[in-house]
């Protein structure tokens, strides 16, 4: 009988060495042991060498010159920049005269009755109110210079995003083409851009009308993208197998099929193009946005909040209509005249009120119809002031709070990072985007860091970073804890939604007014208001990726007898892993843009240099500035944030 000889066993490894994650670390070190050595030999020194940077300030110069020097003569500036300003303007001016005619009272009706045929009688009760508030707070005159601006905005990014889409939509070439400046005009800050436009257009509606339609068209170039692209297959087959030509096929089939993803991103459109109302004042938008501005000027609370609550209501109104349009049964939709009948019927009944109200002699807002919150609320700020700021026993005040905050821990953050050699920084970047992602995630966010100190602004950035961390690290301890709340419990989800509604629509720039009333000028109040700003997107991804957790899996443990909070760290927070990545990548995103307008309250960093470029017209600061903006936001986006593929792996 023959003997069979056992197989050698095979050695074991460890379950840790077999994580995919595992062997990108090892790969690492084994490079790091490698280039560490000869890169320490060359560069022994922290701070980014001279030889790697380049100087861009005297190309940009002579372009700045350049502008101002042909602004008035050249063709290009009288033939086309001029045209597309006069239209601008025209159009603003047209919209605020039928406003001014129809009267408070006719866009009062108007307001409703859309809200009333899209919603339903409570959201008509509240759209009615929330106008008749902007009256009472005597800031009617401002609402309506800020609405008819936002109308042209709005309506010229919905078109421009939407032909983006739909060129992204058709084509994968240009869907990939476009990705990139899309993703360029999200991150790059406003302050940045800013400044090209005031240069080619001046100071006025214009520069304003065009910086909003940079900000806000990206979001329906993306979602309208999104919608035709995910179109149902067996429809167009159905389509295609009746002869439909291309243009039919679009028109009968692909836009009909994307109708939620149009009216998500005309929601979006409105939210971002009423959150750069307030910035579009600095270069001369007016409205309630030159309220607010001038009120963090003189550091006025009271007057800063009668203007930015306007905006907060005209932000929540359009949201609720945009989004009960989007909730709508595709039948609905789909009748003869469905879309068009309301505003038949809103027109009509307008005209009527703005009649009636032009022979009544009351189409301005009555003078004696107004509160004035401004000082009751100046009051209450400065006791706050008076009583919070300092001497509290035991607590030490709010300033003791930020002077502690920046001494433990954004000074150790600063330092510690300035202190890295360049080449280390990069290295850890590596690993960290390596470590969620692929290969080209990594090289993508150390070209993006090394783009930074190329354009010598490496130490400003890394001041900036520390303060992101920072902001970041107290966003997510607070978002993930309150969201965690919000999932558990119905009540509280209910409480919290209000709140996280109006910080979520309050523009940015009131945030900073009663932080530095609380916290004094400093790094400390920027990041103060970078938190209160990014907590609401946090604590809304958070609680919706629990709640969509599935709930057989949480039956089957608490079938097997585990606890609420075994529940919790067992069951919901894994399978909520890709909402809770999404929550961190987003949190990142929005403390960043609050962070570099920090800049004005003594944020310091790439922040002063894009607000000091504004100021300044100096065209080199301001976009250097703004780039280094753009890598770094490129760079956090690869770190924080595995795509799709990457997650089903499991890497």
């Amino acid at each position: 009988m023959a003997t069979v000889t056992a197989p050698a066993p095979r050695l074991a490894l460890p379950g840790v060495l077999r994580h995919r994650a595992a062997h990108k670390l090892l790969l690492l070190a084994l490079a790091a042991a490698i280039l560490v050595p000869l890169a320490n030999a060359h560069w022994a020194s922290g701070s980014w060498p001279n030889a790697l940077t380049v100087d861009l300030s005297g190309p940009l110069g002579r372009a700045n010159d350049w502008i101002i020097d042909n602004r008035d003569s050249s063709p290009l500036f009288l033939y086309f920049f001029g045209y597309i300003s006069n239209a601008v303007v025209l159009s603003v001016r047209a919209v605020y005269l039928v406003l001014l005619a129809a009267g408070w009272a006719g866009v009062t009706a108007f307001g409703a009755l859309i809200a009333w045929r899209v919603a339903g009688i409570r959201l008509a009760i509240g759209t009615g109110v929330a106008f008749l508030a902007c009256g009472l707070l005597g800031m009617w005159v401002p609402t309506m210079q800020t609405l008819a601006l936002m109308v042209v905005a709005v309506l010229t990014s919905v078109v421009v995003g939407a032909l983006l889409g739909l060129a992204g939509g058709l084509s994968e070439r240009m869907d990939r083409a476009l990705r990139p400046v899309l993703d360029t005009m999200q991150v790059l800050p406003a302050f940045a851009y800013l400044l090209p436009v005031v240069l080619v257009f001046g100071i006025g509606v214009p520069a304003a009308v065009l910086a909003t339609v940079v900000y806000a068209a990206p979001p329906m170039a993306r979602l309208t993208t999104l919608g035709l692209r995910n179109a149902d297959p067996e429809v167009l087959e159905a389509v295609d197998s009746l002869g439909a030509t291309g243009r039919q096929r679009l028109l009968t089939a692909r836009l009909p099929l994307a109708r939620k993803q149009l009216l998500l991103g005309l929601n979006q459109t409105i939210m971002m193009a009423l959150s750069m109302a307030v910035i579009a004042s600095v270069i001369g938008a007016g409205g309630l946005g030159d309220r607010v501005y001038q009120a963090l000027a003189s550091v006025d609370v009271g007057a800063a909040l009668a203007a930015g609550i306007p905006i907060v209501l005209l932000a929540v109104v359009l949201d609720r209509v945009t989004a009960a349009a989007g909730e709508q049964t595709d039948e609905s939709a789909a009748e003869p005249g469905a879309t068009l009948r309301p505003w038949l019927y809103a027109l009509g009944a307008t005209v009527a009120v703005a009649v009636v109200a032009r022979l009544a002699g009351a189409l301005d807002w009555p003078s004696g119809w107004t509160l004035n919150i401004a000082e009751p609320v100046n009051r209450v700020v400065d006791w706050m002031t008076a009583h919070l700021y300092s001497g509290v026993p035991y607590l030490g005040g709010t300033a003791d709070w930020a002077g502690h905050f920046t001494t433990w821990v954004l000074d150790p953050v600063r330092d510690g990072l300035q202190w890295l050699p360049w080449w280390s920084v990069l290295l850890i970047v590596a690993a960290l985007a390596w470590v969620i992602g692929t290969w080209r995630t990594a090289l993508t966010a150390v070209l993006a860091m090394a783009a930074i100190g190329v354009l010598g602004v490496w130490k400003p950035s890394l001041d900036t970073l520390s303060q992101v961390l920072a902001a970041v690290a107290v966003t997510l301890v607070l978002g993930f804890a309150t969201g965690i709340a919000a999932a558990r419990s119905d009540r509280v989800e209910r409480a919290l939604r209000p709140v996280l509604d109006v910080c979520q629509t309050m523009p940015q720039f009131v945030y900073l007014i009663p932080v530095v009333a609380l916290f004094g000028v400093g790094r400390a109040p920027a990041v103060a208001a970078a938190v209160v700003y990014a907590l609401p997107a946090v604590v809304r991804i958070t609680t919706q990726g629990l709640r969509q957790v599935d709930p057989a899996a949480l039956e089957s443990a608490r079938s097997l007898g585990a606890t609420s909070a075994q529940q919790l760290r067992q069951i919901q927070l894994p399978l909520a892993r890709p909402a809770l990545l999404l929550a961190v990548n987003q949190g990142v995103v929005l403390v960043l843009a609050v962070v570099i307008i920090g800049g004005l309250v003594g944020g310091g960093a790439l922040g002063y240099d894009a607000v000091f470029g504004l100021a300044q017209g100096d065209l080199a600061t301001g976009l250097v500035a703004g780039a280094a903006i753009v890598c770094l936001g490129l760079m956090l986006d690869r770190v924080t944030q595995p795509t799709e593929r990457r997650t089903k792996k499991g890497a």
